[in-house]
């Protein structure tokens, strides 16, 4: 890859950033796939993103080594995404699977590596080379980026156009692609800002829960179990004296309680399908535990947002709004969460390539 400029380019002297075709709000995972998508199909586009320094959350993805996708297929995918997503989700991933992302980064100069368990990570295990590849490509393309710039209202006109107000500008666009995330981890930007614009045209908006998040354990538990990452656990969510989920993989043991994808991944779970009165199987190669943990941990520390603008208010064969004409979405702003395991991330940029692929034909 070639060296990284911090200096990202403004649109260029046939194109106002106050007046153009596009303009995406966000500038995360989905931002930058969309504003990158825009550039190779020559949209004059704008990106607006509250934060000094876009793509924050990204940086710390996979412990700062960014598991960008994962190797299953398609219908493996979908099938861990489960309902009611997996329906939602199968036009963006069959029209941009792992496979086509992998061909995009490494065509981009991003070469990727496959482990094991079929995650999948730049070749060099370092999440700013992803960010690089989007930001070097977001400068090729010319595709303004305008920072620390909250936007506090979008407004459809009536000359079809939208317009789009911040704290010191005022711009105007044909067409507008929310892409703010969800509500985890707001220090990097994630506040909600968008899912509150889409709320007020219209959006139902479900309520949020932290997803993929460790849990609390008692301080008897804690005191008796030294902290140390235990792998291939099997872990079984059990309400009732029944078995109702399993998940795998490593479990870690944190000042707090329990991590670890065994244990994130169960979180997700039991968000999704509002789970209460729960305890946890776990078998350590033969070791058996019963776990009671007290509660999940906030959701400022979860790594993606179970809830978000309602699903059956977007149509997933293009991701614009059913509700108000010209208004898309992309990534985790969407009611989309998947396991851990590269799920979101490509969720997050499937979605960006179909709402530009159908953006892209709108504005011809």
């Amino acid at each position: 890859m070639k060296n990284h400029s911090d200096q990202i380019a403004f649109p260029g002297k046939n194109h106002t950033p106050t007046n153009t075709d596009l303009i995406i709000i966000g500038g995360g995972a989905a931002g930058f796939m969309a504003g990158v998508t825009a550039g190779e199909r020559k949209i004059r586009t704008v990106i607006l993103d509250r934060c000094p320094k876009p793509g924050r959350k990204l940086l710390m993805c996979g412990n700062n080594r960014c598991n960008i996708t994962s190797a299953l297929s398609v219908q493996e995918m979908l099938a861990d995404f489960g309902d009611p997503i997996a329906p939602f989700l199968e036009p963006a991933l069959t029209a941009f699977p792992p496979s086509a992302l992998r061909e995009w980064c490494h065509k981009n100069g991003l070469v990727t590596k496959m482990q094991r368990d079929k995650r999948v990570y730049p070749a060099s295990e370092k999440a700013s080379d992803v960010h690089h590849l989007f930001t070097d490509l977001l400068a090729k393309y010319n595709i303004g980026m305008m920072l620390n710039s909250a936007v506090h209202k979008i407004t459809p006109l009536q000359t079809g156009e939208w317009l789009v107000k911040t704290d010191s500008v005022e711009l105007t666009a044909r067409i507008i692609l929310l892409a703010t995330g969800g509500v985890s981890y707001p220090k990097t930007g994630s506040v909600g800002d968008g899912q509150k614009m889409a709320a007020t045209l219209g959006h139902k908006v479900t309520p949020y829960r932290p997803g993929l998040a460790g849990f609390d354990m008692p301080p008897a538990w804690l005191a008796a179990n030294p902290m140390r990452s235990i792998p291939n656990v099997t872990l079984k969510i059990m309400v009732g004296g029944k078995a109702v989920a399993t998940t795998e993989g490593f479990l870690e043991i944190e000042k707090y309680g329990i991590g670890g994808p065994a244990v994130t991944n169960a979180s997700r779970i039991i968000a999704r399908r509002d789970l209460k009165n729960y305890s946890f199987d776990v078998d350590l190669n033969g070791k058996k535990w019963t776990l009671n943990p007290l509660r999940v941990r906030p959701l400022k520390e979860a790594m993606v947002t179970v809830g978000g603008v309602s699903l059956n208010e977007v149509d997933s064969r293009t991701m614009e709004s059913k509700k108000v004409p010209g208004l898309f979405f992309a990534g985790e702003i969407l009611d989309i969460d998947g396991p851990s395991g590269g799920y979101n991330l490509q969720a997050a940029f499937s979605t960006a390539r179909l709402a530009m692929t159908a953006i892209s034909k709108r504005l011809k």
